[in-house]
């Protein structure tokens, strides 16, 4: 079957489920999908409820997604992504961004858990994510390319909307926070970077290390997504604390997650 087919039954199912217009698409990051408990008038569709998509296995991602009102906004969420270390392929990683796309958003918010890497960051920082550095030694656009989502060359000059970020930091400075920005990197995973990796990033120009969002921000500017990334610094990165753990990813999501949730709801409302 080809993508065009498999995005045709996945949009079949989901529109019988009661799935229709959607304006922005949000892929929430490991402890942080309770965002999409405040969706209003909420279709909630399990993971493998849903023909051709993939299930997450990482503890803090729900697996479900979420379609309802958000701030004025018609939105679907996934509460849990998919990632490169889990074994999935880069197709089926990146396959909710073209779906959400199918099913005619013009945008999606990307976030994520990460470690910071930048010394001037601590645990617990909000990072406007301005670009990205592509580590994971795969590009979910390998391969046949779909001409009806996108170029063969998808230019990624640009790839994080550029008045998106204007707009998230105006509502950063008007709910008193402290929004760093930075680069980020994406590592293949499972394991936390090494110190000398973390070293290495830092001097390529990266802010921050993580497992994730790379992919999918490349197959949304592929298909012609506005893209706006932000990442919550959970922990400093290998040799620049005792010890990692996801543990503390999810405690220092727990501990910023109504700051987060607030920027990312009023920066909703005003895409």
């Amino acid at each position: 079957m080809s993508l065009i087919e498999r995005l045709e039954e996945t949009k079949r199912t989901l529109r019988l489920i009661g799935v229709h217009e959607v304006e922005v698409g949000l892929i929430l990051g490991s402890g942080l999908g309770e965002l999409a408990e405040e969706i209003e008038n909420a279709v909630i569709i399990p993971y493998e409820q849903i023909p051709n998509f993939p299930i997450s296995t990482v503890t803090g991602h729900a697996g479900r997604l979420v379609y309802g009102t958000l701030r004025g906004k018609k939105v679907i969420a996934m509460q849990g992504r998919f990632h490169y270390y889990e074994g999935h392929t880069m197709d089926s990683i990146v396959y909710p961004v073209r779906v959400m796309k199918d099913l005619g958003a013009h945008s999606i918010i990307v976030t994520n858990a990460c470690g910071g890497c930048n010394e001037s960051f601590v645990a617990g920082d909000l990072m406007l994510i301005q670009d990205h550095i592509n580590f994971m030694g795969a590009n979910p656009l390998v391969g046949k390319n779909e001409d009806a989502f996108g170029p063969r060359f998808p230019d990624l000059s640009h790839a994080y909307d550029a008045e998106y970020q204007i707009i998230t930091k105006a509502v950063a400075e008007e709910l008193n926070l402290n929004l760093k920005e930075g680069v980020y990197m994406g590592f293949r995973g499972p394991t936390y970077e090494t110190p000398a990796e973390v070293r290495f990033a830092r001097i390529v120009g990266a802010d921050a290390v993580g497992m994730s969002t790379v992919p999918e921000v490349i197959a949304a500017v592929h298909c012609g997504l506005r893209v706006l990334g932000i990442s919550l610094i959970t922990n400093m990165a290998a040799g620049m604390q005792a010890n990692l753990s996801h543990d503390e990813v999810i405690e220092t999501t727990n501990r910023v997650k109504v700051q987060f949730k607030s920027l990312v709801k009023e920066t909703l409302n005003r895409i």
